[in-house]
């Protein structure tokens, strides 16, 4: 549309110029003209194709935290205004949580966008982990606004990828970037994320996926064995159930019924925690506990195959980004070998993953920023 636009501007130019030369115009005038037209068409060009700066709401919609945030058009991408984190578990719908932001706020909101953890279709999610469903359509017409997008959390969490600065991540592996190749997103939080960003012409493109509920293959002994575990627990069991955060409990508990584990004290102490995740990372940094440091190489070896797998299947020669609550609180052993390591291990292709740079996203506000980019978007 943007280009359609510019391109009639500038055919009309000659008969402009002619025109006013037939009245015999001053050439300054013309000057003018032609002036105002390029700056005109450099504008529609720049930033997001709008000509005037636009508020829009921006929503990163989890099972366990919803994050709003209120932007203003930017060249590069949208500022964020104010922000504001509920817990998600405490709202009925997304629509008592927006309805609590925007009090107070009275300026009109012209777009919004919310990032929602589950499939999209036909503008309605209805939240993995979460009693919601979440209606583009519902929004719209509960709050005014004249656009309201939702896409799947990792789709807002990818469209943010390529406009992160160098200070927002932490770089695993430098690799040779293609500036045409695909981008991956890996996410573990609550659940297990993954989406791609494809480039077509001169912009990225957002895929879609629920990558994160594929079957879970093991790539050693240690590995079978806990799927056979797993097995016999769940019956089927996902790449999620292993390598969201939960699953660090679920090893941990695994590898607790091991002969040279039993009797260790942190088990008890895991097991009744709110928090047994945080607690098996403080164990295995902190106080060196073998039990919990194998659970934590064990975890970063599993998501290391993981990512390495969809970088394989996409071709990502963008980038791989981890993005997600758990990759930052783990960075130490992020950035120890192992996770590397495991997504390299493809056999005749392990030239080609070392190629592929890897970062870990540190922006915690990642997906909320994709948000507004989509909400920004013409």
């Amino acid at each position: 549309m943007t280009g359609d636009f510019k391109k009639s501007r500038l055919w009309g130019l000659p008969t402009l110029v002619v025109g006013f030369c037939d009245c015999q115009v001053n050439i300054f005038v013309i000057l003018f003209v032609v002036r105002t037209f390029a700056i005109g068409t450099r504008r529609l060009d720049s930033g997001y194709g709008v000509e005037k700066k636009m508020i829009i709401l921006a929503g990163d919609v989890g099972a366990t935290k919803t994050v709003m945030g209120l932007f203003e058009t930017g060249a590069q991408r949208p500022a964020l205004l104010h922000s504001a984190t509920f817990s998600s578990k405490d709202y009925p719908s997304l629509e008592s949580i927006v309805e609590e932001f925007l009090l107070g706020h009275d300026g009109r909101v012209e777009s919004a966008c919310f990032g929602a953890p589950g499939p999209v279709l036909g503008g309605v999610c209805r939240t993995t982990n979460l009693d919601w469903v979440v209606s583009s359509e519902n929004l719209k017409n509960s709050f005014n606004i004249p656009r309201v997008t939702i896409v799947n959390d990792l789709v807002a969490t990818a469209m943010a990828a390529p406009t992160l600065y160098e200070s927002e991540c932490v770089t695993l592996n430098e690799g040779k970037r293609e500036d045409s190749g695909t981008i991956g997103v890996v996410a573990p939080g609550t659940g297990l994320g993954m989406a791609l960003m494809v480039r077509v012409g001169q912009s990225y493109h957002p895929v879609a996926s629920e990558g994160g509920h594929v079957d879970f293959a093991p790539t050693d002994a240690a590995q079978i064995s806990l799927l056979q575990h797993m097995f016999t627990k769940f019956g089927r069991v996902s790449v999620e159930r292993i390598a969201a955060g939960p699953g660090l409990i679920e090893i941990f508990n695994w590898l607790a019924l091991m002969p040279e584990h039993q009797g260790d004290p942190v088990f008890q102490l895991i097991n009744v925690s709110d928090n047994p995740s945080a607690l098996i990372n403080r164990y295995a940094s902190e106080d060196d506990n073998t039990l919990c440091s194998r659970t934590l190489d064990m975890y970063v070896s599993i998501l290391g195959s993981i990512s390495g797998n969809l970088a394989l299947t996409a071709m990502t020669t963008g980038g791989m980004y981890l993005g997600g609550g758990v990759s930052p609180k783990i960075l130490p052993r992020l950035v120890n070998g192992a996770f590397m390591s495991s997504f390299t291990n493809k056999g005749r292709f392990g030239r080609l993953m070392e190629s592929i740079p890897v970062k870990i996203i540190l922006n915690d506000r990642a997906a909320l920023t994709g948000a507004s980019i989509c909400a920004a978007q013409p």
